[in-house]
């Protein structure tokens, strides 16, 4: 019999050095529904089967990966995930109580991105199933991408691309919008939630010379608040306080909606909002409100309450509003060291370890 072949490869996840075999799987035929190979401890619950290669790739010696169909039946994904231990969610997709129930062996729902919110948490504990995020993986991508939203917003560049597409080069951009025109050094800049994505937008925003302000319900390590120079302020002050208030929370009961009429009454008139986290934290409606009555200046978001958001939502004609499709993770680094950091928590939790990077249910 001919012998696998194995490459060896090296990756570091959030300080985390790993190292992986990238080896040939033999797929064997099963009925239409799902792909499966001769170890199926872990799998790749997706509706299609596109992401399994790079798993593969990052999978360690000897732990293969089957996936399973996850728009298949409740009889046949339960008969598929009979063994299964751990399950890597392929996107955003749901992994149903009623299923997990039927999964006898099943201790850990992975997912590659930040967001668990599709999840039922504390369902799935009950059954003894812990669900995980990505360790941080997509951290620097969407801390930049923050960042670049501030600037964006700024400088009207949305405007400006469109301008020069449209062939009226400046157009009336320096006329209209001056006033609104700002530099991003200098000034108070409200971090919501200082996980890991917002101390790495705190990190950076320190090149920019900013005075850093802000509130989380955890207190973060001490030497991590001197490191970046923040001052910790209660969430109004933090409100009242900012030229620009970003935020970086899960969504979960406690967040949902606690951007609203109220927050908007206590911002400035010149500040700017950005949302890299998930939309439902910001209540839609009130925020199309704060633009039209110039509570805030402007706003620059990845995410909104219902995605892909309607062609007739107002905030996609304003002019102050810079928008971008929920693509702040859109790294090839940030892909790989999700990836990475999933096939080793889920194989981790298929040889009897504790499952890192969980994600508690709601309080």
């Amino acid at each position: 019999m001919t012998q696998p072949h194995y490459k060896l490869m090296t990756l570091s996840v959030e300080g985390i050095r790993l190292t992986t075999y990238n080896h040939k799987h033999k797929i064997i035929s099963l009925p239409r529904g799902y792909i499966n190979s001769m170890n199926d401890q872990v799998v790749f619950w997706a509706p299609d089967d596109s992401g399994l290669e790079v798993l593969k790739n990052a999978m360690p010696e000897g732990m293969g990966i089957d996936w399973i169909d996850s728009s298949g039946s409740l009889e046949v994904s339960s008969e598929a995930l009979k063994n299964t231990k751990a399950v890597i969610l392929g996107g955003a997709v749901r992994f149903d109580v009623q299923l997990a129930a039927k999964c006898p062996e099943l201790r850990l729902i992975q997912s590659t991105s930040a967001g668990t919110n599709q999840l039922d948490k504390t369902a799935l504990g009950e059954l003894g199933i812990k669900v995980s995020n990505n360790g941080g993986g997509n951290a620097v991508a969407v801390a930049e991408h923050t960042i670049a939203l501030m600037v964006g917003v700024y400088r009207k560049l949305q405007l400006q691309f469109k301008s020069v597409q449209d062939g009226k080069w400046m157009s009336d951009i320096r006329d209209t919008w001056v006033s609104q025109a700002h530099e991003l050094t200098g000034k108070t800049v409200g971090i919501v939630g200082v996980g890991r994505i917002g101390s790495r937008v705190a990190k950076r925003l320190q090149g920019w010379e900013c005075e850093l302000i802000y509130h989380d319900i955890v207190d973060p390590r001490a030497e991590l608040i001197d490191e970046l120079e923040m001052k910790k302020v209660g969430f109004d002050e933090l409100l009242r306080e900012s030229d620009i208030v970003t935020l970086h929370v899960p969504l979960n009961r406690k967040t949902t909606g606690m951007i609203s009429d109220r927050e908007f009454d206590l911002m400035k008139p010149t500040a700017i909002l950005i949302n890299a986290c998930r939309g439902p934290v910001i209540d839609e409606k009130a925020f199309i409100r704060a633009i039209k009555e110039e509570k805030i200046m402007a706003a620059g978001v990845d995410v909104l309450e219902v995605e892909p958001t309607p062609e007739d939502n107002p905030l996609i004609e304003m002019d102050n509003v810079l928008i971008t499709p929920h693509l702040a993770a859109f790294t090839q680094e940030a892909f790989e060291k999700s990836r990475a950091f999933a096939a080793y928590n889920a194989t981790k939790v298929a040889n009897g370890g504790e499952a890192e990077s969980v994600v508690l249910p709601d309080d």
